[in-house]
């Protein structure tokens, strides 16, 4: 339980169907320097503990804040200072959630760990489990979970996901929960209101550079590298020219330590992809029978039809039918059969032609 309304419904629904409940929340950050904004975890504690009393259950406050800065916090720098864009909530998901969290959940005796996820677990004639798209294609997070094992899936319960957002709140209402009308967190997976910026700054120290265009010519200085990334329009410090055309950002040459614009387009150079390379390829029910897939290259972007070839060692590489803006590595690519989630992995390699 994050104190956020989702995962409060979640307990509540498991309740209504004759489940035995404890609310948990996983303490995994606390900004006692209050060095990078908001960090409203005693908050959301008090929310938690306050929906869990009211839904009659037992709560704890599980302290896993070691493990986050083993398994993503270090992942999470490592990867922004070698220049690569890492997605901390996938990996929150794998490491955290349904890793360290799942294995104290069954030490302690407990079947299964749920959360607020919009997501649906379809179960299998043959003992094996799927992951579904949630049925609010607005909220659907199965994106997030693209890295999970099936191991990981057998002890995941998903109580929300046939419900849109709309509903849901309609339900906490109804049910009386506190919460009911609290907002979404933003931020990172659960360290709270915090942007990424501020995140980096506080471990990352600066490295300002030039920002030069395709030909080389400087436009401007860059605070380091680490805080762009492929694709970004906004908060670059380069305005735009004359007839409005705003700059992207379309490479980051680590070794000249120069941030690379040019005005958007789709012959714009490094911009769009249609292939690409994957590692740590991941299938939560086992690989498909084609290579013919959809392919989810970023969360808030549809999943398109791609081929994924298989080179073996858990790398691919994956062939888009349509160029693909701004490919990055570092990020997450999700794999889909229909509204089935087959698993993912991460971009190492763009291939621009």
């Amino acid at each position: 339980m994050s104190g956020g309304v989702d995962s409060s419904v979640a307990a509540a629904r498991l309740l209504r169907d004759g489940h035995d409940v404890v609310g948990a929340y996983m303490k995994n950050w606390i900004n006692e320097e209050e060095i990078i904004g908001d960090c409203p975890w005693q908050q959301d504690i008090e929310d938690a503990r306050a929906v869990a009393q009211h839904l009659g259950i037992e709560f704890r406050v599980v302290n896993l804040m070691d493990e986050y800065r083993e398994r993503v916090v270090k992942y999470l720098l490592q990867g922004y200072q070698d220049g690569i864009t890492p997605n901390p909530d996938v990996m929150c998901n794998r490491e955290m959630k349904f890793g360290v969290f799942l294995d104290y959940a069954r030490e302690e005796g407990f079947e299964a760990v749920a959360t607020g996820h919009y997501v649906r677990r379809r179960d299998n004639k043959d003992g094996s489990s799927d992951i579904l798209c949630g049925v609010d294609s607005a909220k659907n997070q199965a994106y997030f979970l693209a890295l999970m094992r099936q191991d990981q899936l057998l002890g995941a319960s998903f109580p929300v996901g046939d419900l849109v957002k709309a509903e849901l709140r309609e339900l906490a209402r109804q049910i009386g929960l506190p919460n009911a009308g609290k907002k979404d967190s933003q931020g990172i997976c659960f360290i709270g209101q915090v942007k990424m910026s501020d995140f980096l700054r506080a471990f990352v120290p600066d490295k300002p550079g030039p920002i030069v265009n395709l030909e080389g010519k400087v436009l401007g200085e860059h605070r380091g590298l680490h805080l762009y990334t492929l694709g970004q329009r906004r908060g670059i410090g380069v305005p735009s020219n004359a007839y409005r055309e705003a700059y992207v950002v379309v490479a980051k040459k680590a070794d000249a330590n120069e941030l690379v614009v040019a005005f958007e387009g789709q012959d714009t150079p490094f911009l769009y992809a249609s292939r690409a390379r994957v590692e740590g390829v991941s299938f939560i029910n086992g690989p498909p029978d084609c290579e013919s897939i959809l392919a989810q290259p970023r969360y808030r972007t549809p999943a398109v039809e791609a081929e994924l070839i298989i080179k073996g060692g858990g790398e691919a590489e994956v062939v888009f039918r349509e160029p693909q803006r701004a490919l990055t590595p570092g990020q997450v690519c999700a794999f889909y059969e229909g509204e089935v989630l087959l698993g993912g992995a991460v971009f190492t390699e763009i291939d621009h032609g």
